[in-house]
């Protein structure tokens, strides 16, 4: 566990509140921006729980940010350590690694702003705002950010396999 330590947990009411329209739209294939249907096993029930997450992908490498903290989704994440994504009408197995404080700090520096850039500009733009409205640090302290909002970086699990990890 990296980020845990003065996590944040609040997760603004208007996502609370879109929540289960988005994960609708989803499941039926509607592309909203980064935005994905995350699978993993519940930590205490053992049962499927599917969330909506922004997937950050460039290089061929994929993360998901606990953009709100520790919330049920990054808590069954960690437990899990695998789950599915779904990418339009694609089911996609993945193996989670959560990042070091280090780690993330680099992601949020780094990876995060290219990511950024490279969206489309009136993704980028949305994006943007929202983040400024919900969570600032992820694009103005990298530091700070990566002590309160956990990031796994995914992979599909033949590749990591071939990594060697285990």
């Amino acid at each position: 566990m990296t980020a845990s330590e003065g996590s944040i947990t609040h997760v603004p009411g208007v996502v609370r509140l879109l929540d289960p329209l988005v994960r609708r739209l989803l499941a039926i294939g509607l592309p909203m921006g980064p935005n994905t249907l995350l699978t993993v096993r519940g930590r205490k029930s053992g049962l499927p729980r599917t969330f909506a997450v922004a997937l950050a992908e460039a290089d061929g490498r994929r993360w998901v940010v606990g953009t709100f903290g520790e919330v049920n989704w990054v808590r069954n994440l960690r437990a899990a350590g695998k789950g599915h994504v779904r990418i339009a009408a694609r089911e996609e197995p993945i193996v989670a690694k959560e990042l070091s404080q280090a780690e993330a700090t680099a992601f949020f520096r780094d990876e995060l702003k290219a990511y950024l850039q490279r969206l489309p500009a009136p993704a980028r733009a949305f994006t943007r705002v929202f983040l400024r409205l919900t969570a600032p640090d992820v694009l103005d302290d990298p530091v700070r950010a990566a002590r309160t909002r956990p990031v796994f970086a995914l992979q599909r699990p033949d590749a990591e396999e071939s990594a060697g990890v285990t």
